[in-house]
């Protein structure tokens, strides 16, 4: 029995995998089990922030391996503590909560918005949260019901209730929600990836900002896939001229590990009490550990150039034929080509490069450290493969 049918034997069949088995891999250069080498342009979908195999973050890994791999969060650990204040540090945050992945640290965001209005408020009072469509926060119950998008509501209601949804980069209709809801939270992704990685517009941010303000709702940034130096900046909301009260993050945080984190901001910060929130994995050391070696790494250095890579891959692909747009910031990057999107990926998976899609288009998201030789060829191979 090979791989694939091995696979197909016993593993749920939730995943429309591509048919490659990888075996190893350095840095943005993955090998499959057909002996091939491949460019990665997907980096496990925003996980691997230096690429495969990093040398600095497998031996801080696997120091603490030495140590402690593991205890329940009775006790206290270094890595947790220490990741915690980087976080802080670095995003003037006060407080954060680990768990395990994207949906549950927007799960903590939810509960967080929820209880500080039920604390203010009083229980009840203000339980809704509006997102927007075309949005995406999760498979969890909740953070799919928090995603504006039905094509992932098929089949799993009833649903929780408590989510407003309305269309992105209209003031407007964000304000009547806000008016017409008993509201304790607005979470906005700056960039909806999985709706086809199209940013908001900044003044639309702002001004959401704004109202939240006025009615002393929460302003929630969901950073799982733009966070970590994806776009340029630290995290994504440092571009658009707004301090969110507390914010989401994970994939790229543990560079390969599995982390999930919600760094609660002033109004927030003591809002989880003992035993109003948990995770039995959630921090543990040696996740904490790969995300404190990524994190200490992605410095101004790293970040100007992924601004830098993210201009050589527009002037490489803007006004190419086949391409009709590029849109995105950083190395989180969706191309609009007049082929399918999935053909486009076929063709370049088949001449050594993985990319992947989002809704109608080609996703793009590279190591933050691809040699830009590496790049050029990718770029090279997605441009053919465009026409």
């Amino acid at each position: 029995m090979n791989i694939f049918e091995m696979d197909a034997a016993y593993v749920a069949n939730t995943y429309r995998r591509f048919p490659l088995e990888i075996v190893g891999g350095q840095g943005a250069l993955l090998t499959g089990a057909d002996g091939r080498e491949y460019i990665d342009l997907g980096s496990g979908i925003a996980v691997n922030t230096f690429g495969m195999n990093d040398e600095a973050w497998k031996q801080a890994v696997i120091a603490q391996l030495g140590a402690v791999g593991h205890t329940s969060n009775l006790y206290y650990t270094a890595p947790q503590a220490q990741l915690a204040r980087m976080l802080c540090e670095r995003t003037g945050m006060k407080r954060v909560f680990f768990g395990n992945s994207g949906a549950e640290a927007n799960e903590c965001a939810i509960k967080a918005a929820r209880k500080y209005a039920s604390d203010k408020y009083g229980p009840g009072a203000r339980p809704t949260i509006v997102t927007l469509v075309n949005s995406f926060h999760g498979r969890t119950i909740s953070t799919l019901s928090a995603t504006g998008q039905e094509v992932f509501h098929r089949d799993f209601g009833p649903f929780t209730p408590g989510f407003v949804h309305v269309p992105a980069n209209d003031l407007a209709a964000l304000e009547r929600a806000l008016e017409e809801n008993a509201c304790c939270g607005v979470m906005l992704e700056m960039i909806q990836g999985e709706g086809g990685v199209i940013p908001l517009d900044k003044a639309y941010v702002q001004g959401a900002a704004r109202l939240c303000a006025l009615r002393d709702v929460l302003l929630i940034a969901d950073e799982v896939q733009t966070g970590n130096g994806r776009t340029g900046t630290l995290y994504a909301w440092q571009q658009f001229g707004v301090v969110p009260d507390l914010f989401s993050t994970a994939k790229g945080l543990g560079g390969g590990l599995p982390i999930g984190a919600c760094p609660l901001g002033e109004k927030v910060k003591d809002t989880l009490g003992a035993s109003s929130h948990g995770s039995t994995f959630g921090g543990n050391p040696i996740c904490a550990t790969g995300a404190l070696n990524v994190l200490s790494r992605i410095d101004e250095a790293l970040l100007a150039g992924v601004r830098a890579k993210h201009d050589r891959i527009l002037a490489a692909l803007q006004g190419a034929p086949g391409v009709e747009a590029v849109t995105g910031l950083g190395l989180m990057l969706g191309v609009k080509t007049v082929r399918p999107a999935g053909e486009v990926v076929k063709t370049c998976m088949e001449n050594g490069v993985l990319a992947l899609t989002a809704k109608d288009k080609v996703r793009l998201l590279p190591p933050l450290n691809i040699p830009d030789d590496l790049l050029d060829r990718a770029l090279e191979t997605l441009r053919a493969a465009a026409q």
